[in-house]
């Protein structure tokens, strides 16, 4: 089994209800299990200013997908919420971003793990403290308590 972890954010059409669901939508996929999620965590949006505020969590999986099918069944969830790709950064129903998949650093024209913007985003790097332990390494970037 290889251990991921993803963030999630919303904020439009009931962001709290997207990101529950995006949890549980995720849970249920085949050979896959979450086995630590946030608190839910309220932040600015980056980009574009003149859009509401985003619910985020981050959750902490085991499965047996590999890296690109994961990121196929997380985009279908997406779709499966709405999510409309209008603007970079624009307001979405439900976004889920692959950070960390067990220690692999990859740079595929689909994919860049760990997640290049991670050491950068709080609302990421807060929920992501919050499921691991004192000591958690980003791979590539190291230990997550410098970042925060």
């Amino acid at each position: 089994m290889n251990t991921v972890f993803i963030a999630l954010g919303s904020n439009l059409d009931n962001p709290v209800y997207h990101v529950e669901t995006g949890i549980r939508d995720i849970n249920n996929l085949p050979e896959t299990e979450v086995i630590k999620k946030s608190s839910l965590h309220k932040s600015k949006p980056v980009g574009p200013q003149n859009q509401p505020d985003y619910i985020n969590a981050v959750i902490k999986i085991i499965t047996n997908h590999e890296p690109l099918p994961l990121l196929d069944v997380l985009q279908d969830i997406e779709n499966k919420h709405h999510r409309k790709r209008v603007e970079r950064w624009g307001p979405r129903t439900l976004d889920l971003d692959i950070l960390i998949y067990n220690d692999l650093i990859i740079n595929h024209e689909r994919l860049v793990i760990p997640h290049p913007e991670i050491i950068n985003r709080e609302f990421v790097l807060i929920p992501l403290k919050e499921i691991t332990n004192y000591d958690f390494i980003i791979p590539k970037y190291g230990k997550l308590l410098q970042y925060i």
